[in-house]
């Protein structure tokens, strides 16, 4: 009787899962008032120590002056026309970067002689970095969104390009091993087991390219360009403009994040048992 009554005394004390869900929103309220808190103190802190002269406002902006920068520049249009038009840029990059990148690395897989052929090509361009390519590619492309396009593109292809590639050579060998017995082709293992293992892998790299989609397009509006956040942050830069070179700077990053969470939803969406196994030990 006592090892009974032990055993459902411990099933009481297990949490039930609406507890745990409230657990996991709690813990996320929480970290997400501690981060504001915290961006709120900087900007405070910020803003005292130009407002009593320990920060130089012309060096460094200041908190209220780049809220009015920013009403001003959203109230005309300008913010919105900028970011629309460097958004568009990154996301046809990363886009055809990555699907061209991913395509070629699974193709790959194919055939093991011209993998280690250009194997070394790929990691000699891997090596080299991509914002040294601009001058070239705006010379090839011209100053208009193509080359904005082909240098985001340039530096999302390689990287979709390595990790399918190894995705790929790291399929697992005991599947494509019982399909061979089977009687299966080439094609048919490629889609029925190296294709599938490899979707986490090229799900994973969105998160990076995304990224570098946003870096290729902006390098290109630094270079060469009449519109986009890049133009904006460099003509602002060149005037000594900090508060409108911060609020390039903030918009890129809420741009970023925005994106961030747009992968992680089409992650979400894709491979949903990933998603399920992470939540599963979060609550464990």
């Amino acid at each position: 009787m006592s090892v009974i009554a032990a055993e459902k005394s411990a099933a009481l004390q297990q949490p039930r899962p609406a507890s745990r869900k409230r657990s996991m929103f709690n813990t996320i309220v929480g970290r997400a008032l501690l981060q504001t808190g915290a961006v709120a103190l900087l900007l405070l802190l910020w803003q005292f120590g130009v407002r009593i002269g320990w920060i130089s406002d012309f060096l460094f902006g200041s908190p209220s002056g780049i809220y009015v920068t920013l009403l001003r520049m959203a109230g005309n249009g300008e913010l919105l026309s900028d970011t629309s038009y460097t958004l568009f840029e990154a996301i046809l990059g990363f886009i055809i970067g990555t699907i061209s990148g991913s395509i070629a690395g699974l193709a790959l897989w194919y055939s093991i002689f011209v993998a280690r052929l250009v194997e070394p090509f790929i990691v000699a361009i891997n090596s080299v970095p991509k914002i040294a390519l601009a001058p070239i590619i705006i010379l090839w492309f011209g100053t208009g969104l193509v080359s904005k396009v082909a240098l985001a593109v340039s530096l999302t292809a390689i990287v979709a390009l390595i990790a399918a590639y190894q995705a790929a050579k790291d399929a697992d060998t005991d599947l494509q091993a019982l399909l061979v017995s089977m009687g299966a082709t080439k094609h048919q293992i490629f889609y029925k087991a190296v294709v599938p293992s490899t979707i986490p892998s090229i799900i994973a790299t969105f998160r990076i390219n995304i990224g570098f989609g946003l870096v290729g397009a902006v390098v290109g509006e630094f270079i060469s360009s009449q519109h986009g956040l890049g133009h904006l942050i460099y003509n602002a830069s060149s005037f000594y403009d900090l508060n409108t070179v911060w609020v390039g700077l903030f918009v890129l990053m809420l741009v970023g994040f925005v994106l961030y969470y747009v992968i992680d939803l089409v992650e979400r969406l894709l491979i949903p048992w990933k998603v399920s196994s992470a939540v599963h030990q979060l609550q464990v």
